[in-house]
């Protein structure tokens, strides 16, 4: 069976996204007699026929040149105002969960919950690279990145920062997505960094911001969403009320339908 895991009541590849294989309908199904809603399998990935599904990604470093003159000025200012290194996922259970319940707050859309607990669980359930911001002036971490890395690739996966750094002019993302392509894609040799799929609740707008400032592309792929029994036939209940429907988690099921079909 390929390498899937159970996350928020949905079955996920844990691999990188272009080793995901199109599953049969047996292995799904074997998948879901475990437990869980429903199995998302992505595949094709990178297919060079657009689709309504993809990864965000970046395949490509040229340091500073690749940049406009105003992303550039952004990230020496950060630069000067930052430091951003590698550090021990201890540091982020001990001092992280502070800056991600601000960064919760700050999101458009509420569709999950992130307590203390959640987010230490997360942690040391998985093996990420972890990154921190600190501030130059008072060495104080105020940001940080965990990074899900894999053999040839990587996924920012959570990213923080205190709300009033991301207010103030400092720029603290354009210095911190900046040392991360470089680090990865410049001296790692990846083939690419990604920073996930499309999103199915648009609680974010991260996606935007990389295409713009940092070329990342959308990597378009396939997507098939396989449910259980009575989770099949809500979904085919509720799909055409999809425009009326404000409750959150349903209408990011029911975007996600929407993406497949």
């Amino acid at each position: 069976m390929p390498d899937f895991h159970l996350y928020r009541k949905a079955w996920r590849f844990s691999g990188a996204p272009h080793e995901e294989p199109k599953l049969t309908q047996e292995e799904c199904r074997a998948l879901l007699k475990q437990g869980g809603l429903l199995v998302r399998n992505t595949f094709d990935f990178d297919d060079p026929k657009e689709s309504k599904f993809w990864f965000v990604i970046k395949d490509r470093f040229k340091g500073m040149d690749e940049l406009s003159s105003r992303v550039r000025n952004k990230i020496r200012h950060a630069q000067k105002t930052f430091d951003y290194r590698l550090v021990d996922q201890a540091l982020l259970l001990e001092k992280g969960y502070p800056i991600m319940a601000e960064t919760y707050a700050d999101y458009s859309v509420s569709d999950r919950t992130m307590n203390e607990a959640v987010f230490k669980a997360y942690l040391t359930e998985h093996t990420f690279d972890c990154w921190g911001v600190f501030d130059k002036e008072n060495s104080e971490l105020i940001g940080f990145s965990c990074v899900r890395r894999w053999n040839d690739s990587c996924e920012y996966d959570l990213s923080g920062i205190m709300t009033r750094y991301k207010r103030d002019g400092s720029y603290p993302y354009y210095g911190l997505y900046h040392a991360m392509n470089e680090y990865y894609l410049q001296e790692k040799g990846f083939k690419f960094v990604s920073d996930g799929t499309r999103s199915i609740t648009e609680h974010s707008h991260i996606h935007e911001y990389l295409i713009q400032n940092f070329n990342f592309r959308k990597a378009y792929c396939h997507l098939a969403v396989h449910y259980n029994w009575w989770m099949k036939i809500a979904v085919k209940i509720l799909y055409p009320f999809r425009g009326i429907i404000t409750i959150p988690r349903v209408k990011a099921i029911l975007n996600m339908e929407s993406m497949q079909r």
